[in-house]
């Protein structure tokens, strides 16, 4: 029997029957079900099927295929431990011969990356800042992001000297950066960044129980939180998140990608925060500028959510709020 499918046994109801056919019927996890009909059978040692007969779910694995996301929800809704889940994940790879890269994509290597030329940490350049980087400064303040907040750098550079740099660090070193314009000028971010790359990840080293994950840089920074730098949740960085052994709570985005970042975090086990934010508010740091930082904290706790169908429902009227 594949390790795959002897844990997904283990995992299974304690309540339960065994039918002829070989399949094993159960309360079905995926819904409200109280009549055992979730069945779940195992295909030649290896492969394994579900399927609900309450809500019609269903989902499937066999050696040579990736574990899906519907087989990734099926092994949450069974409790199953998020680094249980990974290591079948990489398991499921590794039983193709030809999935090495795919493995390799999961489990992130970031190469180290220079700054644009002449950057200069913007702390070092306070006691006596140029004439150019007053205008920086400006805009940092009216962001509600300061100096001292994270290592900022900046150029005199043509093309950089209207952009705040905004390194990207992983383990204590520069794996790339974005330089976010503080004018109309366009693009607003020049940026060099790899694959699967989760920012602030280094500050999340702590004794807190839950890591806040945003979309841009700028959220993330106004709460010390993480952002995946873009609507999409790549499944390298749900591996990231996952090994810091935490909660991971994601606040989108009020705007018409919302909801499909909602959805990958649904899929990939996180909970979800769509606090009641106060009109005119469509992000974490639009939140930090009007309210403050510990009522944006405040807002964001209370209204987090882990269970399935509620963040979906709330997500429905969320998100409709905006397009109002």
């Amino acid at each position: 029997m594949s390790l795959i499918a002897d844990t997904l046994l283990q995992y299974l109801p304690g309540k339960r029957k065994h039918t002829p056919s070989g399949w094993i019927s159960f309360n079905a996890p995926c819904c409200d079900d109280k009549r055992q009909r979730g069945g779940f059978i195992i295909n030649g040692g290896d492969a394994v099927s579900y399927h609900c007969f309450n809500c019609g779910f269903k989902c499937s694995w066999q050696p040579g295929r990736h574990i899906s996301q519907k087989m990734n929800k099926f092994m949450r809704d069974l409790n199953m431990p998020d680094d249980m889940i990974n290591q079948l994940r990489l398991e499921a790879l590794r039983l193709d011969d030809n999935n090495t890269t795919e493995i390799r994509s999961i489990i992130p290597k970031f190469d180290i990356r220079a700054l644009p030329l002449d950057s200069k940490p913007i702390i070092k350049l306070l006691d006596s800042p140029p004439e150019k980087l007053l205008p920086i400064l400006e805009y940092m303040v009216s962001r509600k992001i300061f100096p001292n907040d994270y290592n900022f750098y900046w150029t005199p550079k043509i093309g950089f000297s209207n952009r705040l740099i905004i390194p990207f660090i992983y383990k204590g070193e520069v794996v790339g950066w974005t330089a976010r314009a503080i004018n109309d000028a366009k693009p607003k971010y020049l940026s060099e960044q790899q694959p699967g790359y989760v920012f602030n990840l280094d500050q999340q080293q702590d004794s807190r129980e839950f890591v806040i994950c945003c979309e841009g840089p700028f959220d993330a920074l106004s709460i010390n939180g993480c952002a995946i730098l873009g609507a999409e949740i790549k499944d390298s960085q749900n591996w990231l998140l996952k090994q810091l052994g935490k909660e991971i709570i994601l606040v989108p985005d009020k705007d018409h990608e919302g909801p499909r970042t909602v959805e990958q975090a649904i899929e990939f086990g996180w909970s979800v925060a769509m606090p009641d934010w106060p009109a005119g508010i469509k992000d974490v740091n639009d939140a930090v500028m009007k309210i403050g930082r510990l009522a944006t904290l405040y807002l964001i706790i209370s209204a987090k959510e882990s269970n399935s169908l509620k963040i979906q429902l709330r997500a429905k009227k969320w998100f409709k709020e905006n397009d109002e």
